[in-house]
């Protein structure tokens, strides 16, 4: 059981900052996942919280300690990287061995642990086997065996999917998902750059952006309410669309937005939240599209089918709209026929509608 503090974490390499200033709280038995795009910081605040790279300023908490100065191996804590680095001159059950053998575990209680962690993660029938004679997966797993054996407080992986196929990375992630539920008490904190994993697996979600935490959340949370542009586009799969737009009129709670594709969205905010003439965006997912024209005041867009793209039960249409800069993409069942160059009616519901001031930031949903 482990509480984790993260206080104004700062961590810079000579004059360049690559973490500013993180604040967060972990609670015991917590899995929290660590997304965002490549050179975020997300790996290098995993590493800090490891002992493997010096925190240049903030406080790092375990359990009411400060652990800053602690050595990694005495801070409770496994991690298990994006290679397996597993001896490949050593059995399974001697690579899950090894650190307690440094250590000065009792053969009895090495072999109990092994066993054990072999019996979890199904490795029962490789134990003597070499690295070489198994399977990316396998060797994932004796990977995170031998961080099981320690006992930790806390869990850390690092991309630990990356190097695997995609029958693979499906069939691993299910058995980190069934390992934590079979160590409840255990804290884990998983960095990855693949949304998917970060919603199938996160009980609470952390985006990070340029060294900055851009919003916290459950998975729900993070795709229902996103709290910028940056985390909107970030989660969800295919992206969110960004419409652009323009306040034309501002009145108490209510504001009128004209699209640059055309048609108007009367939305409801907080009073002198937007301003007339300020640009906004409007975010809908492709998923929450529907063909044909709207009922009531949902707003009905127009365009033109540029590609299909075929998956099996769902097809994917990317349209060019009028005034807009980029592909609008309108995810479809798989059973209807579309081709290039055919016009397309299409609508939202505006409580599925999704609006960002100009700097980004959520600020209010259209009027249902």
């Amino acid at each position: 059981m482990a509480d984790l503090s993260l206080r104004n974490i700062r961590k810079a390499y000579g004059g360049l900052e690559v973490l500013h200033g993180i604040d967060l709280e972990i609670k015991s038995g917590e899995f929290i996942v660590f997304v965002g795009p490549s050179g975020c910081g997300k790996s290098t605040l995993l590493r800090s919280i490891a002992g493997l790279e010096t925190i240049t300023s903030g406080d790092l908490v375990i359990d009411g300690e400060r652990i800053n100065a602690v050595a990694p191996s005495k801070r409770g804590i496994s991690m298990v990287f994006q290679s397996y680095a597993l001896y490949p001159h050593m059995t399974v059950y001697d690579n899950m061995a090894f650190g307690l053998r440094i250590a000065g575990t009792p053969k009895a209680e090495i072999d109990r642990r092994v066993r054990h962690s072999a019996e979890i993660l199904q490795l029962g029938n490789y134990l003597q086997r070499q690295p070489k004679a198994l399977s990316g997966g396998q060797r994932q797993r004796v990977a995170i065996g031998r961080a099981i054996v320690r006992n930790p407080r806390i869990f850390l992986f690092d991309e630990p999917l990356s190097n695997l196929d995609a029958a693979l990375r499906v069939a691993t992630r299910i058995e980190i998902a069934k390992l934590k539920q079979s160590m409840p008490q255990v804290t884990m904190i998983y960095v990855t750059h693949d949304q998917v994993e970060a919603m199938t697996l996160a009980d609470r979600i952390v985006v990070f952006k340029d060294g900055f935490v851009e919003q916290v959340g459950t998975p729900t949370d993070l795709y229902r309410k996103p709290a910028n542009l940056f985390v909107a586009q970030f989660i969800g799969s295919p992206a969110m669309n960004i419409l652009k737009g323009t306040v034309v009129d501002e009145a108490g709670a209510t504001a009128r937005c004209k699209l640059d594709c055309g048609g108007v969205l009367e939305l409801a905010t907080e009073p002198g939240r937007l301003s007339r003439g300020e640009t906004i965006s409007v975010g809908i997912r492709p998923e929450n599209t529907r063909l044909g024209d709207a009922t009531g005041a949902d707003p009905t867009f127009a365009g033109t089918i540029d590609l299909v793209e075929h998956l099996g039960e769902v097809q994917i249409l990317y349209l060019d709209l009028p005034g807009a800069s980029e592909k609008f993409l309108v995810k479809v069942d798989g059973e209807s026929s579309f081709a290039r160059m055919q016009t397309l009616r299409f609508s939202a519901r505006r409580q599925d509608i999704h609006i960002f001031d100009a700097a980004g930031k959520a600020v209010c949903v259209p009027v249902k």
